[in-house]
């Protein structure tokens, strides 16, 4: 296939473009910035902006598959700066596959635009979205993911993904995160420790993208659909977070706070930023005391059955992958 990898130099997109490259497909990525790395494996870069309309009819043109996983990610931030990334991006890549005669659009998602705040263990795909949002990332995305769906036909053909807390090698966000945190000792175990939390490994995630595309079809169930993306074996957060932490000989979570303390913490220091228009995140939001204390885990039956995905690795070795990697 001729394929367009939107974000192709970000985290869970290098992985899709280097697979995309393996099996022989013609790739080219849109993105802000150079990857002199990824032109050597033998993709097409383009540089350019999602919000740049024309642009972004350029770089689909004559592609066979869009796979779309540029976002704006984070905990804290203007409203409009999500917005402009995560939706009117999405719609400008919407348009240009249909005014562009694209026939696939893969969209990357997350399942934070179904968390609510509360406990979600085993859910499936029918769980509806919330009518609140804590944070801009969920909400954006949320918007973006349905504004994909409601896309699906007339020559187009949608589906959107919704991998979980993604983990690997050159992951600059989510556990390096957690990390830095650990090693000023300024990472909280927020709530009682018994919540579960599904992870997902990145190449498994971008597997799932090409098994998805490749059954996109216009008689098949995956068009017009939403799926979960997980490892399918549930950990428990805390005990996890702490067992890869002394693997790493870094120091382990000395304060405990409840969740409605941490959220209250949350609140204030959201409300402290907002007024004070101060750069960079909070070290706690109501958002992120949630994900850290509640259970969020999820069916994957669904992808299994319309598109085959199964992971790869199991939790234990997609651990030692990660210490062995050095995080």
């Amino acid at each position: 296939m001729k394929t367009l990898v939107t974000g192709g130099g970000g985290f869970l997109g290098r992985y899709i473009v280097e697979q995309l490259l393996s099996r022989g497909d013609a790739v080219t990525v849109f993105s802000r910035g150079a990857y002199p790395e990824l032109e050597a494996l033998g993709a097409r870069v383009l540089r350019g902006n999602l919000q740049d309309a024309a642009a972004v009819q350029q770089a689909c043109a004559g592609m066979d598959a869009v796979f779309h996983a540029a976002a704006k990610a984070g905990l804290w931030g203007a409203w409009d700066e999500y917005y402009a990334v995560n939706v009117t991006g999405t719609e400008n890549v919407i348009s240009a596959c249909q005014q562009q005669g694209v026939p696939k659009l893969i969209n990357t998602s997350s399942p934070s635009v179904i968390f609510d705040g509360n406990s979600q263990e085993g859910v499936n795909e029918d769980i509806p979205y919330p009518s609140l949002y804590e944070s801009p990332y969920p909400h954006t995305k949320a918007l973006a993911e349905q504004r994909v769906t409601q896309a699906n036909g007339k020559g187009l053909l949608t589906v959107s993904l919704r991998p979980h807390l993604i983990i690997g090698p050159r992951d600059n966000h989510l556990l390096p995160g957690l990390l830095a945190a650990a090693r000023a000792r300024r990472l909280p175990q927020v709530g009682d420790g018994n919540n579960h939390v599904d992870l997902t490994w990145v190449e498994d995630a971008a597997r799932a993208h090409l098994l998805a595309a490749d059954a996109l079809e216009s008689e098949s169930r995956v068009a017009g659909n939403v799926y979960f993306i997980t490892q399918g074996e549930p950990v428990n957060l805390w005990p996890w977070i702490r067992a890869l932490l002394r693997e790493l000989n870094l120091p382990e979570p000395r304060l405990r706070l409840s969740l409605t303390a941490a959220r209250m913490l949350g609140s204030v220091l959201e409300s402290v930023y907002r007024s004070l228009r101060l750069p960079g995140e909070p070290r706690m939001t109501r958002f992120l005391a949630s994900e850290l204390a509640q259970s969020h885990t999820y069916d994957i039956a669904r992808a299994h059955r319309d598109f085959g995905y199964a992971p790869q690795l199991s939790m234990a070795e997609a651990q030692a992958r990660l210490i062995a990697a050095q995080f």
